[in-house]
């Protein structure tokens, strides 16, 4: 009989009983059942569960359930793709054991052991509570965009607060220990304050060896920064079974790719993309966490007086070090080459090295500057750095590596290719190609846009001489068509402005 049905039936000896105060025999009779069951029914409106006897599971195997539990348990120490399959048992069952038994049951028991197992070393997670302003949770996720036009694969680096829930998220080229120090620098920041402890993964940048326990050898340079904002850490344990240990950040991480950074981002730069992931932080104030009765934001207002005050000065996050350059005007840094002017050839310059830029000096001068390449063995070269070198040898400019990197990047542009073939048409390609190279040495005095202008006059006058096209775009610019100076020399800074003379018509009046 159905669960609901007796019920119903129930339901009626209760009813009969009450009005018509009929005995238990007599319900019996009427119903057509036990006296058993009137007496539960007089005693609860619901029906007792009924008792399921235990079945005797596989009589056949029942020898042989020893053998199998102990191959069983000899796996957790094996390969795990070297283990015993289900099939497997049955045939070492029949093949050393002359077991009369079926696949079949091997398999069921096989299946309800590993069950069980299971139960038993399943870790047991226990809910925890987060006073305000006490932690906080860091970790680095792989994301993808399109940069210019291809599709790269940057670092996301994420600080969550583990109390009000509400998450910091940056992207750098990789995944450095300079991303890690400035991404704590942008968090507490973008925070107004410092949490009490933060949780990490044991991550490269921060950890050099693991040792027994929690205890890590630390690098320098993370141990001056939690040093610098008065921070503890705490580490997890390394692998998938520490990940519960940090798992708001490890959600967080997957939660805002999916939420803010799809359909997958089309930027020109890593600001633009870093400025679609700030409004993606500004929107997430707004979101309610589930079980809570305030927003992430309103929960982060109580949250950010419990953290701690910032120091008066950030953390220098860049690193220092000193390269030499080779005879391709480059240095070497993280195994990514970077150009510098030609005129360091064979030096040993100081180089500081930031999570998305990188700084070349020669004494206190920046003599250069990149955005810094997230993958090995590139090279980011920039043209102006060769144009010395392209005066002397005019011939390797065509197919000139940096050329190439100027056209991709728009910074040789339309104006500059008319004005390349026009004047390699009528100078030829030696005598051409000094021309532009001319006209590219005057970008480091005058604006892009203004020579772009004097270039597009020149053509219209059927020029190509390089004088013509900077004296069109000091014109362009509203100054006085002055002689150019040959650019690349420093006499550019001895130039002064036309005097001005009216005041002294005042003075002749008065």
């Amino acid at each position: 009989m159905a669960r609901r049905s007796r019920v119903e039936l129930f339901e009626q000896i209760r009813k009969a009983h009450q009005r018509e105060k009929l005995s238990i025999h007599e319900l019996a009779r009427r119903f057509h059942t036990h006296r058993r069951t009137v007496r539960q029914a007089l005693a609860s409106a619901l029906p007792p569960p009924r008792k399921v006897a235990p079945s005797r599971m596989s009589p056949v195997l029942g020898p042989w359930k020893v053998v199998i539990d102990r191959w069983l348990a000899d796996d957790v120490e094996a390969p795990r793709k070297q283990r015993h399959t289900a099939r497997r048992v049955w045939e070492r069952l029949v093949e050393e054991h002359n077991a009369d038994v079926a696949e079949s049951t091997v398999r069921r028991y096989v299946g309800a052991r590993r069950r069980e197992m299971a139960r038993d070393v399943r870790e047991v997670t226990v809910p925890q509570h987060h006073p305000l302003g006490a932690e906080a949770e860091i970790d680095f996720g792989d994301v993808s965009f399109y940069l210019r036009g291809v599709l790269v694969v940057g670092a996301m680096f994420v600080m969550r607060l583990s109390a009000s829930g509400k998450g910091f998220h940056h992207v750098f080229p990789s995944a450095s220990q300079e991303a890690l120090l400035d991404g704590h620098v942008r968090g507490f920041d973008h925070f107004g304050g410092v949490p009490g402890r933060i949780r990490y993964d044991n991550l490269k940048p921060a950890v050099v060896k693991i040792l027994k326990g929690r205890d890590r050898q630390e690098a320098e340079r993370f141990v001056a920064l939690r040093s610098h904002y008065g921070f503890d850490s705490f580490f997890c344990i390394p692998g998938p079974e520490g990940a519960h240990e940090k798992g708001g950040v490890e959600g967080e991480v997957g939660r805002f790719r999916r939420r803010r950074l799809v359909p997958v981002p089309r930027v020109d730069s890593f600001e633009e993309l870093n400025a679609l992931v700030a409004a993606g932080d500004t929107a997430d104030d707004a979101r309610r966490i589930f079980g809570r009765q305030i927003t992430v934001g309103e929960h982060f207002d109580l949250e950010q007086g419990a953290l701690m005050i910032l120091p008066p000065e950030p953390f220098d996050t860049m690193n220092s070090t000193t390269c030499r350059v080779d005879t391709k005007s480059r240095i070497c840094v993280r195994q990514v080459h970077y150009s510098v002017p030609v005129r360091y050839v064979g030096r040993r310059l100081e180089v500081r090295l930031g999570a998305d830029r990188l700084e070349v000096l020669d004494g206190s001068s920046v003599v250069a500057a990149h955005e810094r390449a997230g993958a090995k063995g590139t090279e980011v070269l920039t043209l102006d750095h060769y144009l010395e070198v392209f005066q002397v040898k005019p011939g390797a400019f065509p197919a000139a590596t940096a050329l190439a990197r100027a056209r991709a990047a728009g910074a040789f542009g339309a104006e500059h290719e008319a004005f390349f073939a026009e004047a390699r048409r009528r100078l030829g390609d030696r005598e051409g190609t000094k021309a532009i190279v001319e006209v590219l040495l005057a970008h480091r005095v005058l604006p892009t846009d203004a020579l772009a202008t004097g270039m597009r006059r020149a053509l219209s006058v059927s020029s190509v001489d390089p004088q013509v096209a900077i004296i069109e775009a000091r014109k362009a610019m509203g100054e006085r068509p002055t002689p150019a100076v040959p650019i690349g020399t420093d006499l550019v800074r001895f130039e002064r402005p036309a005097p001005v003379i009216s005041h002294y018509d005042d003075l002749l009046e008065a």
